[in-house]
């Protein structure tokens, strides 16, 4: 008798898939600092993609459908974390980084629609900040300072990775604004923005009306990567 086939693995989880159009100059400038652009910084006015899946390892396959179809895109990101994976490409021509999508969602036998459908856990505008906070927040920044008087914008969204479109947006929408810290991996996504009342007031609008817009499915774990692994789970359960 033959030894039973193992099992077949779920098709990996497209939990993030953003276009993030036209770099503004300060994100451009967080997104290829060395802590966060490991592989080749992006500048400003070029075009980005940005890739979530699960299992994290899957992410290995990601990046490869995209530069083995788009020799030309330059992988500024590649992270593995427990139990995500991500990728961040781009490129000058905005052509290049969406067929690079596509053959992604191609190989992933995905849309952007699947997609997660991003949510605002919290958002606030803090008027005349204090010096005291301000020099507590410039101890933990990753972009420019925080000044005492200003007023603060923070931001609060999940996935992570909504923060990278939403800081780009508001600092297209009030580029007077300070970009101070953008975090855009882990369990939650966390925007600090800085500058006059009326800047900050538009830029927290525009980011939440950039993720309002974004397509995707509620966050339930009810995605098709997640059912995919019940299935397997109830099968093996079954089986004598």
């Amino acid at each position: 008798m033959s030894p039973p086939a193992p099992p077949v693995p779920p098709r990996p989880e497209l939990r993030v898939y953003l276009l993030v159009k036209d770099l503004q100059r300060q994100f451009a400038a967080y997104l290829g600092t060395p802590t966060r652009a490991r592989g080749y910084p992006p500048f400003e006015g070029q075009h980005s993609l940005i890739v979530e899946v699960a299992p994290a390892l899957a992410i290995e396959r990601v990046t490869d459908l995209a530069l083995r179809a788009v020799p030309t895109v330059e992988p500024g990101i590649l992270y593995v974390e427990r139990q995500f994976g991500v990728l961040e490409v781009h490129a000058a021509g905005l052509a290049d980084v969406e067929r690079a999508g596509q053959a992604i969602l191609a190989g992933l036998r995905a849309n952007p629609a699947d997609q997660l459908r991003p949510q605002v856990l919290f958002s606030d505008v803090i008027e005349d900040l204090t010096d005291r906070q301000a020099v507590i927040i410039n101890r933990n920044r990753g972009g420019s300072m925080v000044l005492p008087g200003d007023t603060l914008g923070v931001f609060e969204v999940t996935p992570a990775l909504f923060a990278t479109v939403a800081a780009n947006e508001a600092e297209r929408a009030a580029p007077g604004v300070t970009l101070v810290d953008v975090s855009m991996i882990g369990v939650a996504g966390r925007i600090y923005l800085a500058g006059q009342a009326a800047d900050v007031t538009k830029a927290q609008q525009a980011m939440a009306d950039v993720l309002a817009a974004v397509e995707g499915r509620d966050q339930s774990g009810g995605g098709r990567g997640a059912r995919g692994r019940e299935q397997q789970s109830g099968a093996s359960h079954a089986a004598p």
